[in-house]
C-alpha cells in the first residue's frame, strides 16, 4: 500500500472519519514489519490494540444472589427509619426540656452555690465594664474639646488667609 495512501487514511482515522474498511487497511498495514520512522506510534498503537482484543477476563465475578440483595436493601431501609424516628425522639426530648421552667428551689445544694458563685463573678465582671464605661465618659469629652478646637484651627486658617491677602495687596 502506498505510503501517501496511508498518511491520508491515518488522518481520517485521528479525526474519526474512517469506515471499518479503511481501519482494517490501516491495522494490515501496520501489522506487516517494515514501517516508516515517524509512523512508529501508531505501529504501537495498532499493536496494543490487536494484542488487548486477544485478552480475556478469567477470575470469577462473584453474584450476590436476588434475594440477599434485596434483603440488604430492607436492611438499610429500617435502619434509615430507625435513625429518623431517633431525631425525632431526640429532638422532642430537647424541646421539652426547654419548656420545663427550673425555679432556685427546685436546685440542690451544690447546684445551688454553683449558680451563686456565678453570679457574684457576673456582678464583678458588670461592675468593672461599668467603671471602664465611666472612664470612657472621660474620652468622649476629651474627644469633644478636640473636635471643638479642630473647628477653631478652621477659623484662625481663614483669618490667616484673610491677612495674607491684605498684606499682599498694599
Amino acid at each position: 500500500m502506498a505510503l501517501n495512501n496511508i498518511e491520508q487514511l491515518l488522518e481520517k482515522y485521528d479525526n474519526a472519519e474512517t469506515s471499518l474498511a479503511e481501519e482494517a487497511q490501516i491495522r494490515a498495514y501496520f501489522a506487516q514489519g517494515d514501517v516508516p520512522a515517524h509512523l512508529e506510534p501508531y505501529k504501537y498503537l495498532f499493536q496494543y490494540v490487536s494484542d488487548s482484543k486477544q485478552e480475556q477476563f478469567t477470575k470469577d465475578v462473584p453474584l450476590l444472589p436476588k434475594a440477599s440483595r434485596i434483603r440488604r436493601t430492607k436492611l438499610y431501609q429500617w435502619i434509615s427509619v430507625a435513625a429518623v424516628v431517633v431525631l425525632m425522639l431526640g429532638g422532642y426530648y430537647q424541646v421539652t426540656q426547654m419548656n420545663q421552667k427550673a425555679t432556685l428551689s427546685d436546685l440542690d445544694q451544690e447546684q445551688l452555690m454553683a449558680y451563686n458563685q456565678t453570679m457574684e463573678v457576673f456582678n464583678l465582671v458588670s461592675s468593672k465594664l461599668n467603671k471602664g464605661s465611666s472612664n470612657l465618659g472621660a474620652l468622649t469629652l476629651v474627644s469633644s474639646k478636640l473636635n471643638e478646637g479642630a473647628e477653631n484651627l478652621i477659623h484662625i486658617k481663614e483669618f490667616n488667609k484673610a491677612t495674607n491677602k491684605i498684606i499682599k495687596n498694599k
